[in-house]
């Protein structure tokens, strides 16, 4: 597999990595410039010349990951009998620069009810590198028409018409933050009491007012969720200083949240 295929390969199963390059070369090396290799936690894929160079740069990719360190990072290593190194000695003669470059598993946002907010928020997460889910039990509302504009953006889109809501949980990649925001209100309290019973995911979002969630809270509580299980929902949800309610404020202030969740 080459490096291209790896980093895919990666991206693919949401796991980190990093792409290593030697980035300048200096007198003798066992690679030239521009070769690669991508390392993972437990995987490598190509070399950059074996030896004490390529167990530095292993070592180096693999502290990047478990420190989730999301810049790149260069590294010199001097290829002689004199110089330190930790994993044995590499007299080439020569000296290698190494860019290490995080390849990051992006967030995953999906939005179930894609009415008037629901497209708005969608818009603005569109243009960031995440996997997006759009999900809604309306056929209408995901028409390729209506979803156009956002394909222009970075995100890696997922559309999904399910007439059971809840159903579409099951393929949503570990970790994904949902927002719930339904045309429904009986919609809402079902994909609640799914999402509650689903812990890989991550942050539960809930559109409305305190009313709606006073009476939710109440009948999840009757489904047997604990005081501890309802607090993984945050309602309601975005920014409390945006207290607009046009649908284009209201998702300024929902995305912004999720930035925030995202740690960007």
């Amino acid at each position: 597999m080459d490096w291209l295929a790896a980093v895919e390969s990666l991206r693919a199963r949401r796991q980190a990595g990093v792409i290593v390059t030697l980035a300048a070369v200096r007198g003798h090396s066992p690679r030239n410039a521009g070769a690669k290799m991508v390392v993972a936690a437990a995987e490598v894929w190509g070399t950059i010349g074996g030896g004490n160079l390529e167990a530095t740069a292993v070592d180096r990719a693999r502290a990047m990951v478990r420190k989730s360190v999301k810049s790149p990072v260069m590294e010199t290593v001097k290829l002689s009998d004199k110089a330190p190194a930790e994993f044995g000695i590499q007299c080439c003669g020569g000296e290698v620069t190494m860019l290490l470059e995080p390849i990051r598993v992006v967030p995953s946002v999906a939005i179930f009810g894609v009415g008037h907010v629901g497209i708005e928020v969608a818009r603005i997460l569109s243009r960031h590198d995440i996997e997006l889910s759009l999900i809604d039990s309306r056929a209408d509302m995901l028409t390729d028409e209506r979803l156009a504009p956002l394909r222009d953006g970075s995100a890696l889109l997922h559309v999904h018409h399910a007439p059971v809501p809840e159903a579409a949980l099951d393929e949503l990649p570990t970790g994904t933050h949902v927002l719930i925001m339904t045309h429904d209100h009986a919609e809402d309290l079902a994909l609640c009491d799914s999402t509650l019973r689903q812990p890989e995911l991550a942050s539960i979002g809930l559109i409305g007012s305190s009313a709606k969630w006073t009476r939710f809270r109440q009948q999840l509580s009757k489904e047997g969720h604990s005081a501890e299980d309802l607090a993984r929902i945050t309602t309601p949800i975005g920014l409390p200083a945006i207290t607009a309610k046009e649908p284009a404020a209201v998702a300024v202030s929902i995305a912004a949240g999720m930035l925030v969740a995202f740690g960007d």
